[in-house]
């Protein structure tokens, strides 16, 4: 005899799949974000300081126009993240925050003044940016001391002239060690 409606058996596991399949994307490990942080920031460091080794801070400068945003698209492309750097106070105007990143650099900025270590602050959230879920991470970034030869109150006068010819609008100037100088910012879809 036919049955008219036969019911399909669903094991424990197979339910498990299926809720596992319905349900959305678990956002990734902030240990992930750190990993590309810390090679981001490594690989920076070592070539800024190479080019002053080689040519002073006015060679650091093209470092941070050229070799900055290249690394970060390579970092971007093998991870699948996007990674990049911004700040309350930008010198290159396509570094400027977007609503989100300029709330937590604020957030940063009042960490800091209650005395957090600027090393140390981070943040991560899952937002919903035009209908999409993304997980986004920042970290912030503290001035050191080979950062004042560019963003200092004072530089030497080819410095401060380069920085003018590249960068009219220049505000990452005035910082001194250890102030929150901006922070790396990462996203993922998920």
């Amino acid at each position: 005899m036919r049955r008219p409606f036969a019911r399909a058996s669903v094991g424990p596991l197979s339910l498990l799949f299926l809720l596992g399949a319905a349900s959305p994307a678990a956002p990734p490990d902030p240990a992930d974000a750190r990993a590309l942080v810390a090679s981001f920031q490594s690989a920076l460091q070592s070539e800024l300081l190479g080019a002053m080794k080689k040519g002073g801070p006015a060679s650091a400068i093209e470092v941070c126009r050229d070799r900055a945003p290249a690394v970060a698209s390579g970092i971007s492309r093998e991870s699948g993240w996007t990674v990049a750097r911004t700040a309350l106070k930008v010198r290159n105007p396509k570094n400027a925050p977007d609503p989100w990143e300029k709330k937590v650099l604020e957030e940063f900025a009042n960490r800091a003044a209650l005395g957090e270590d600027v090393a140390s602050i981070e943040k991560s959230e899952v937002v919903e940016t035009g209908g999409t879920k993304v997980f986004r991470y920042m970290k912030a970034i503290r001035t050191g001391e080979a950062c004042l030869a560019c963003h200092g109150a004072s530089m030497k006068p080819e410095v401060e002239a380069k920085l003018k010819a590249l960068y009219p609008d220049d505000r990452a100037t005035g910082f001194s060690t250890g102030d929150l100088r901006g922070a790396f910012t990462l996203t993922k879809r998920l």
